[in-house]
């Protein structure tokens, strides 16, 4: 059914826009309530406006904390029109109805980005906006509610293809962006105060987002996907794309395991992700060698994977990089000469990360009507908890080599095994039911690409051995060192078959699962 406007109520922060609007609601003769700066800005833009506090005769009071919260405000956005009570009752108090309500609020996200005072952050959180909106979107079937500027265009179409009127059609699907909108600003505030007080696990927990993009398609081509940001004071993920084509749901899944990575590295490095693991992971001082050296841990897997770099790409790498067919080359930058080159791939997609942070402490993960959410792990283990649990004590710089395989192999699916030659990757075994598996792949893969350098190569693994024979099979195949958390009821074999080869093992007592 469609409902003729008379009445419209405005009360923006953001007015930008509103011109065109009100040369609208001017032409179908729709009276316009307004208070404070939007009543201002409408008179400044020569049109005639109702100020509120003469319309409800109450004056605003305590700073204009209440202006809109009356009777006579709320009564004519929430009055049905068909329900004969209601119209009694809306007579017999002189009140108006009020069927159009255009409202953006207070700016909570921009206030905390922009400052620290906490009295100016509180009074930035709106009441009468988001309460206006909510009767109005209750009230959907009588009224139109309008919060997002975008929709400006819309509710003009609408008026002038419906002679000044709006659709039961269009009222619902405004009523519903606004209650999305007021979950948004609700849940943004509520996490501030999560934020504020250290508070990661509170007993009601809400997830807010903005869409930034329509992703190309989800997991597999016939699956829709989008993204979202969900950040209190960034707008962006933070990263730019600078030529490429739209990013589907699997890119970003591989971006995010690279970037996270990435952030592990003091020194420049290199990761390529295939599926969400690393095939291939390197830090070096030459810039040029740590991507060869990720290269050449699995460079059949690397096919069609994306690159991950901690540092600006020049015209030598990317060189290099553009012999593979790569789907993504994320990178501190790219020199002129680089992109001249990597542009000359057609459907390459290169992505500047320099301004990408990661920020957030927790992990979220959702299945059908629930979700589990758990700290990020951050750590690779506790130095003074370590045990050298064989006679073969490693050395300082085979520890720091040990470091570097304990880390990547937190990042790769479990069970994991990943086998370094000095701070490299040679052999990766991912997400197999059974260790030995993983063990199997991760020195197949050393044999097929860089055999000679399994000698005085380190192993990692995200688990204990439950059994001897992934160890035997990695002692077999040249392993030196072999770093995990321990805890099998069946450790003094492994540590026994471990001294009985002369190689050194290490118990770290942290596990790094990743499902």
């Amino acid at each position: 059914m469609n409902y003729k406007i008379k009445k419209a109520l405005i009360s923006l922060s953001d007015k930008s826009g509103l011109e065109n609007i009100l040369r609208t609601l001017k032409k179908y003769k729709i009276k316009i309530l307004s208070s404070g700066g939007t009543y201002k800005e409408i008179r400044k833009l020569g049109f005639s406006c109702i100020e509120i506090s003469k319309y409800t005769k109450f004056s605003e009071m305590l700073d204009g904390r209440v202006k809109t919260l009356h009777p006579k405000i709320h009564a004519g956005i929430l009055s049905k029109r068909s329900n004969k009570k209601h119209i009694r009752e809306m007579r017999k108090k002189n009140f108006d109805k009020i069927d159009l309500v255009i409202v953006n609020f207070y700016p909570f996200q921009n206030t905390i980005k922009t400052s620290k005072n906490f009295k100016k952050i509180i009074e930035n959180i709106d009441i009468g906006g988001p309460t206006m909106v909510r009767a109005s979107a209750k009230n959907f079937n009588d009224v139109s509610v309008i919060t997002d500027k975008k929709d400006y265009v819309k509710l003009i179409n609408e008026l002038n293809k419906n002679n000044g009127s709006t659709s039961l059609k269009f009222r619902e699907l405004m009523a519903n962006k606004a209650f999305g909108l007021t979950a948004y600003y609700d849940s943004m505030i509520s996490n501030w105060f999560n934020q504020k007080l250290d508070i990661n696990f509170p007993e009601t927990k809400t997830i807010f987002g903005r869409k930034i993009a329509q992703l190309r398609y989800g997991e597999n081509p016939h699956q829709e996907s989008s993204i979202y940001v969900s950040d209190l004071f960034e707008e962006e993920l933070g990263l730019k794309k600078i030529k490429g084509k739209a990013l589907s749901y699997n890119n970003y899944n591989d971006i995010f395991t690279g970037l996270e990575i990435l952030s592990t590295f003091k020194k420049p490095g290199t990761v390529i992700i295939k599926h969400a693991n690393p095939s291939g992971a390197s830090i070096n001082q030459s810039k040029l060698k740590s991507f060869q050296e990720a290269y050449m841990s699995d460079p059949i897997s690397a096919f069609g994977g994306i690159v991950g770099c901690n540092f600006k790409v020049d015209k030598k790498i990317a060189k290099e990089m553009s012999k593979v067919f790569f789907e993504v080359i994320l990178a501190k930058k790219f020199d002129k000469e680089a992109l001249k080159i990597l542009s000359t791939k057609k459907n390459l997609i290169l992505i500047d990360i320099s301004k990408f942070k990661i920020k957030k402490n927790c992990s979220v993960r959702n299945f059908n009507n629930s979700f589990i959410v758990q700290e990020r792990n951050k750590k690779i283990f506790d130095m003074p908890k370590l045990k050298f649990v064989t006679k073969l004590k490693p050395s300082k710089k085979q520890l720091k080599y040990a470091k570097f395989a304990f880390n990547i192999c937190k990042f790769v699916k479990s069970n994991a095994i990943v086998i370094t030659n000095n701070f490299s990757t040679i052999g990766v075994g991912a997400g197999q039911p059974s260790r030995v598996d993983s063990c199997k792949i991760a020195v197949q893969k050393v044999k097929q690409f860089q055999p000679k350098k399994i000698k005085n190569s380190i192993a990692a693994s995200d688990a204990f051995f439950p059994f001897p024979d992934g160890v035997k099979k990695l002692i077999n195949a040249g392993v030196k060192l072999i770093i995990q958390p321990g805890g099998s009821i069946r450790d003094f074999e492994n540590i026994k078959i471990a001294d009985k080869a002369k190689i050194s093992m290490i118990f770290t007592g942290t596990r790094h699962f990743n499902h």
